[in-house]
């Protein structure tokens, strides 16, 4: 799914405004023409071409509009910067199933189905381009249209990042305090993972809205930044074993539907948690979280606290003389994470009852 969602964005990145391809099919539609444009030649799209002429002609918008008048479909190459046929008629496999009902569109989502590469349709009657890249068909609509829609999906954004930064700062206090249950946790996970796929929804808007969405991108990079980072270290904090694929669960999280989010089961089971003990059992943290907030401390040195302390708690109850002991922590690094997991401490505790 993931890799099908990244081809897709790259492709709308070929359309999107700004660029020689879209260039040349907003003139198609302005002259009133419709086309079908494969995006790649292969050993599979050979055997669909009949009739047309071969070109090895370099690309322009103004050349793409000239050959759309004579009806015939368009091959050009992956990049799109060079045109290898032109007037050609596609004969896919009849037998590929097609929801469309106009025989441009039929032809070209037949074509992308069978070939693998990426077919734009142009409708000459309704004014609309069609995109289809295997299976998946995507309506490149107006600019005000999409970036309309860019900007209500940025508002809500920033209103879930907002709560997934209230319940991180509430689960670090319950943490300082040793009340953390598995529901807290899954909160979290679970407001993660929402801003995550609202923030997926933005990407493909900014693909396609190109230069015109160079704005939404800057502001979309604000407000996801530390949010990857946030979902590792929960994760690591509190896998039910140490030695559990981290990367196997977060792939489990990723692909647990939007739909079934709610249910905080369903994160807990991706998490490697049974039903034994429920959402409410008491659970505690290793201490990476915290770790990670003390300025100038590395991924190792981090690594061999939490193999030492066993834990949070045990990190915080941890003396100068026991932190100094740990192989790679000096007097002066020893002092610094004891001020800085005080810091961080009371910080943590005045945020959720100030």
């Amino acid at each position: 799914m993931a890799a099908r969602d990244d081809r897709l964005l790259r492709i709308l990145g070929k359309v999107a405004p700004g660029t020689p391809l879209r260039e040349g099919i907003d003139r198609i539609i302005r002259s009133g023409k419709g086309a079908i444009l494969v995006l790649g030649h292969s050993d599979a799209v050979e055997p669909l071409l009949s009739g047309g002429f071969k070109m090895q002609t370099k690309f322009t918008a103004q050349r793409l509009s000239e050959l759309a008048k004579m009806d015939g479909a368009i091959v050009l190459t992956d990049d799109a910067d060079k045109v290898l046929w032109a007037n050609v008629h596609l004969v896919p496999d009849p037998s590929i199933t097609t929801a469309e009902t106009g025989t441009r569109h039929r032809t070209a989502e037949r074509t992308a189905r069978q070939t693998g590469k990426p077919v734009i349709s142009v409708s000459e009657s309704m004014r609309l381009v069609s995109l289809y890249v295997d299976s998946h068909k995507h309506v490149l609509e107006e600019i005000s249209s999409v970036l309309f829609r860019a900007n209500q999906a940025l508002s809500t954004l920033e209103r879930y990042r907002n709560r997934l930064d209230e319940v991180s700062s509430a689960l670090s206090a319950l943490e300082i305090e040793n009340v953390v249950t598995l529901r807290d946790v899954l909160i979290v996970l679970q407001r993660a993972e929402m801003v995550r796929r609202i923030s997926d929804e933005i990407e493909a808007y900014v693909a396609e809205l190109g230069t015109d969405g160079r704005l939404l991108q800057l502001q979309l990079d604000e407000l996801m930044f530390g949010v990857e980072i946030e979902r590792i270290l929960v994760a690591r904090d509190y896998l039910p074993g140490r030695k559990q694929d981290q990367r196997a669960v977060l792939a489990a999280l990723d692909a647990v539907p939007a739909q079934s989010l709610l249910d905080l089961s369903n994160l807990a089971e991706a998490l490697g948690y049974g039903d034994d003990g429920g959402v409410d059992q008491p659970i505690t943290p290793r201490g990476y979280r915290l770790l990670s907030r003390i300025p100038r401390l590395p991924d190792s040195v981090i690594e061999k606290l939490v193999d030492r302390f066993a834990g949070l708690q045990g990190l915080m109850e941890a003396t100068l003389d026991e932190l100094d002991d740990v192989e790679g922590i000096g007097e002066a690094r020893a002092r610094s994470i004891k001020e800085g997991i005080a810091r961080l401490a009371e910080s943590s505790i005045l945020e959720r009852y100030a």
